[in-house]
């Protein structure tokens, strides 16, 4: 993507949906000796996560929700 003359990008539309991000969302930047990354509150990224359809609520195991998909 590119960086306009005001040093605004796009985050892509699957990025946004993936990591919660909607207008209003608080996000940083953040530098280390391999570049930069983007941060977001996690809370609020749960929140939107779990929302999302098949979404598990459960306190079930990887292995536990595997073995009742395969009986």
């Amino acid at each position: 993507m590119r960086v306009t003359q005001r040093g605004q990008v796009t985050i892509p539309k699957q990025v946004r949906r993936a990591l919660g991000i909607r207008p209003g969302s608080d996000v940083e930047f953040e530098l280390d000796e391999q570049g930069a990354r983007l941060l977001v509150d996690s809370d609020r990224a749960a929140a939107e996560i779990s929302r999302m359809p098949g979404a598990c609520a459960g306190e079930m195991s990887t292995e536990e929700i595997l073995a009742l998909t395969r009986r």
